[in-house]
């Protein structure tokens, strides 16, 4: 190897990613609601090497959450049914707002309501506050009774989007649920209303059952599963959208190692975000990162855009759209 390839190999792949006028020093971040709500995993990762922090979904008011057990361990994987428990918007501007300002990385804020109004006022109160990157809408949580009917129809999902677009300058995040019966019907509806980006997949409705108790594992019979047990259902979701609309994807869903990573960003996706195996490993983001930035460079990749999209099908590259 002459001196000119040897550097070559020293120097680091470009893990910048754009979405909007955002960029993200690098591609991961962790998935709402698995990464505590303020500095619980500060002793194990440095926050700041993150492209960006999602926080734990925020709703106008306090929620107490559902009644327990609402947390069961599944075969490659977890269902949970905590029902969006948070002290609400003031608790979180007055608290947390102060604290991520410190964090030198962009804050992307969850955000759920019952009604339109809602997540238009939670999008009004965050829109002054420069800390704050994003805004992501959490349309599609199958843990609480009002929580999919955004995600149910595109009409609605329209709507909310567009509502929340109209009164804020930040740019907006649609998180999707696998349940929509019209899934990308849904989706070119969020594509359509001015959504920056999608998050692909939240979880998927499932149960367990004590049999010898006869009763459902879970308080509310029902929970979220995620874990590595629906990554192969929340790559195709990824792989869908990104064949039929020209959008960002944040793809979320069972992601554990940087391999799995890279499945979805040579599926299409902008940025991935680890989540059920933060709770597995506390270090799974940092490692998710390093093990990235090390495939690119054994594979003399420069930059992560280069391997955006690649995925080939049947012999052939796949046609995607350019973004």
């Amino acid at each position: 190897m002459n001196k000119t390839s040897a550097k070559k190999n020293k120097k680091s792949a470009d893990l910048t990613v754009k979405i909007g006028n955002l960029v993200f020093k690098n591609p991961v971040t962790v998935a709402s609601g698995t990464f505590g709500t303020s500095d619980e995993y500060a002793g194990w990762i440095k926050y700041e090497k993150l492209g960006a922090i999602t926080t734990k979904t925020v709703t106008r008011k306090p929620r107490q959450g559902n009644v327990m057990p609402r947390i069961y361990e599944t075969p490659a994987g977890m269902l949970n049914a905590i029902g969006l428990q948070n002290k609400g918007i003031d608790e979180f501007i007055e608290h947390k707002i102060p604290y991520f300002s410190k964090i030198k990385t962009h804050l992307i804020v969850n955000i759920a309501g019952e009604s339109v109004e809602d997540y238009v006022e939670l999008a009004k109160r965050l829109d002054p506050f420069k800390e704050v990157s994003a805004v992501e809408l959490n349309i599609s949580c199958p843990n609480v009774k009002k929580g999919l009917e955004f995600c149910a129809k595109p009409e609605l999902a329209h709507e909310v989007v567009k509502a929340v677009k109209e009164v804020t300058r930040h740019p907006v995040f649609t998180k999707v649920s696998p349940e929509a019966h019209d899934f990308l019907g849904v989706t070119e509806a969020c594509v359509k209303a001015g959504s920056d980006a999608l998050t692909a997949i939240n979880t998927l409705k499932g149960m367990a059952i004590d049999v010898a108790g006869r009763r459902p594992r879970l308080a509310t019979a029902f929970g979220g599963l995620s874990g590595p047990a629906i990554r192969p259902i929340a790559l195709r979701y990824v792989y869908e959208i990104k064949k039929h609309f020209d959008i960002p994807v944040i793809g979320t869903g069972g992601i554990m190692t940087a391999y799995d990573a890279l499945e979805f960003i040579v599926a299409g996706a902008h940025m991935v975000a680890s989540g059920t195996a933060n709770f597995v490993n506390p270090r799974a983001s940092m490692e998710i990162l390093e093990g990235i930035e090390k495939y690119l460079k054994e594979n003399n990749i420069a930059s992560i855009s280069n391997l955006r999209g690649t995925l080939r099908v049947e012999g052939r590259k796949e046609e995607m759209p350019a973004g």
